[in-house]
């Protein structure tokens, strides 16, 4: 369990304080809106009703005390940019903030942002993935570079071993896991057999991924 202050209760934000509360960490939610503070406030730890363009509201929140700080405000550049450096000169440990457009993400990180997240960007490159080959039924994206795929297993793997197939070798990924009728199963050596109907969950850079759906 980890301590959350989520900042903004827009669409993204209310989605992701009540995705937080769910998994079992401690949130705290702040909006000038009451009407959003009051939505969101039976399924958190504590909802408060503020506008974090004021610093004294930012300092009266002990920011410190949370392990992530989210900022949701992407629709205000200036407001997103400046309730993200005054977390930051509150003592804010790692603070997130969220975004729609490139340019203002490098300002964000400039300024003092630890990460910055661009949910309609990610959820395109997902769904694009994941729509890219009959064969891959998700995607999970670490980094710009790096990402997951949850892949039905080649039919020409079928009955083979990892170790047989140099899996590694021949395409720079990883396997993590497969899924089997709803299981999950993780690798633990090469040995493994590959089996009809299995999914395989795969590690690597974007490009190496692509290149093993493609052949």
């Amino acid at each position: 369990m980890q301590t959350m202050l989520v900042v903004g209760l827009g669409r993204f934000g209310r989605h992701l304080a009540l995705k937080l509360a769910e998994l079992g960490n401690e949130v705290m939610v702040i909006d000038k809106d009451e009407a959003s503070v009051n939505q969101v406030a039976p399924y958190v730890t504590s909802a408060h009703i503020g506008d974090c363009m004021e610093q004294e509201i930012i300092q009266s929140l002990g920011v410190g005390n949370f392990d992530t700080c989210f900022v949701c405000i992407s629709d205000n550049f200036q407001s997103s940019l400046e309730i993200t450096w005054l977390l930051k000169q509150a003592g804010a440990k790692r603070v997130v903030s969220k975004t729609d457009r490139e340019m203002h993400a490098k300002f964000l990180i400039m300024i003092g942002a630890d990460a910055v997240i661009h949910p309609e960007r990610d959820m395109a490159w997902r769904t694009a993935m994941k729509y890219t080959s009959k064969n891959i039924f998700d995607y999970f994206e670490f980094t710009d570079e790096y990402a997951i795929i949850e892949l039905a297993v080649p039919n020409s793997w079928v009955g083979s071993t990892i170790r047989a197939l140099k899996i590694r070798e021949k395409f720079n990924v990883n396997i993590i896991a497969t899924k089997n009728n709803g299981e999950y199963y993780p690798i633990l050596n090469a040995d493994h057999v590959f089996e009809d109907n299995e999914h395989l969950f795969l590690s690597g850079s974007k490009r190496d991924i692509l290149k093993l759906v493609d052949r």
